[in-house]
């Protein structure tokens, strides 16, 4: 496979879930006509919320993804973090969306999301000294 292949995955499943999650806070404006903010519904601000955490963390670990797969981590590792960052992306917006408190979903997506980058974060530092852990 081409340099960026298995990272191309995970980009694009991010991207779709971006999509989704970008036309969920479109519906809610086109509802209540609010063009900018959330016009003091709750239920918008809550979809705006769980839209920008996901970019917020999504995009910064994907772009880790994808220096470690360019400097030669093993595909197993690349997907193993790949996954990991979907599932996590996943249940914290899911967890969000139902509640703006303590959920199963953001407390466990908050926390493997925290995981994900902190391992890529560390093994693209290991790679700069040449180490592949």
């Amino acid at each position: 496979m081409a340099a960026g292949s298995i990272s191309a995955l995970y980009a694009g499943l991010a991207g779709l879930m971006l999509l989704f999650l970008s036309w969920r806070v479109t519906r809610f404006r086109r509802i209540d006509k609010v063009g900018i903010g959330d016009g003091g519904n709750k239920q918008l601000a809550l979809a705006i919320r769980v839209q920008a955490n996901f970019v917020e963390y999504a995009f910064p670990i994907l772009l880790l993804i994808l220096v470690l797969e360019l400097n030669g981590f093993s595909a197993k590792k690349i997907h193993a973090l790949g996954m990991a960052l979907i599932a996590a992306r996943l249940l914290h917006a899911l967890g969000l969306s139902q509640s703006g408190g303590y959920s199963f979903g953001r407390f466990w997506g908050t926390l493997l999301t925290w995981t994900v980058l902190g391992l890529a974060a560390l093994l693209a530092i290991s790679a700069f000294f040449g180490f592949r852990i």
